[in-house]
């Protein structure tokens, strides 16, 4: 393993305080408000160890959505919520054994699902108090102190990740760690994945990474992996832009519980509108045939 050049200037164990720009340190980024930050999630690598769950709970001290078993699956948080701000999915193939695995993770496949922070965020768009705003370093977050609970932005979000608190009628979801980067950290469920199927970086390099990473594995045999999230790629989302926290997947996005082609709320005002209106009208005409014909009888 290389490490940073850094990594001479700390040799002790203890310190007394905060290492500046640790995270040049632990993912070889320096934090630089302006820029364009992210997550690229390789789902090839990840083991379902769960630490990233963990790890986010800990450092938001979200409490546990749920102690017991789903009974749909290993997995006993079963979605993103307003306490659960990363979620890893375990998705069970069919018809695969021990004994005859394809290329890959063989008969599982598991994602660490987590807030997109879209370009063109849809929750952004639908609420009416300014609580989402952009940061300096292009992610999404919720001011719980500008919030009024109207969970205008619950379903404008095509993935089902903004969810309402009931312990304060609040909107919840992942800053990105938003704290930490301000400190020069690295969000925390990266920095305890062991594996690094979840990457923390600036948006570009990512994306440039990810794309070697494809390219590897179609050498490899797996021609199935591919990019969600990501513009010109076969799992581009749309409008939405680019996504700051992207995956790379091997079965459709269906499978992962991941919209195939999301879409904005605020595009379909207007047609809505216009049905709307058209239906109303339709029902005045009839109204006035009808009275119409009653008069002329």
């Amino acid at each position: 393993m290389d490490m940073h050049p850094r990594a001479l200037d700390h040799p002790e164990s203890e310190f007394s305080g905060p290492i500046p720009d640790e995270s040049e340190l632990t993912a070889g980024v320096l934090i630089v408000p302006g820029r364009s930050y992210g997550f690229f999630t390789d789902t090839t690598v990840c083991i379902g160890c769960k630490a990233c769950e963990v790890a986010c709970k800990e450092w938001n001290n979200l409490p546990a959505d749920n102690l017991g078993l789903t009974g749909e699956s290993y997995d006993n948080t079963g979605a993103l919520s307003a306490n659960t701000w990363r979620h890893v999915a375990f998705v069970e193939g069919e018809g695969v054994r021990a004994t005859q695995k394809p290329p890959g993770q063989g008969g599982w496949l598991m994602l660490s699902d987590v807030c997109k922070h879209c370009h063109n965020a849809p929750c952004m768009e639908a609420c009416p108090t300014g609580a989402l705003f952009k940061t300096e370093f292009d992610t999404v977050v919720v001011q719980q102190d500008i919030c009024n609970g109207c969970g205008y932005c619950v379903p404008a979000c095509p993935f089902g990740v903004v969810d309402l608190s009931l312990l304060d009628g609040k909107a919840h979801k992942c800053t990105l760690c938003y704290d930490r980067l301000k400190g020069g950290l690295e969000p925390a469920c990266a920095k305890s994945c062991p594996t690094d199927s979840i990457q923390f970086g600036e948006l570009p390099v990512l994306q440039e990474r990810a794309r070697e990473r494809v390219a590897k594995l179609h050498e490899q045999g797996v021609t199935s992996a591919y990019l969600y999230g990501v513009p010109d790629s076969p799992g581009a989302t749309g409008d939405l832009g680019h996504l700051n926290a992207f995956f790379l997947l091997t079965e459709a996005p269906e499978v992962y519980n991941l919209p195939r082609a999301p879409t904005r709320a605020s595009r379909r005002v207007a047609p809505a509108l216009v049905s709307g209106l058209l239906t109303v009208a339709g029902f005045a005409l009839t109204a006035l045939v009808a009275f119409g014909r009653s008069r002329d009888e």
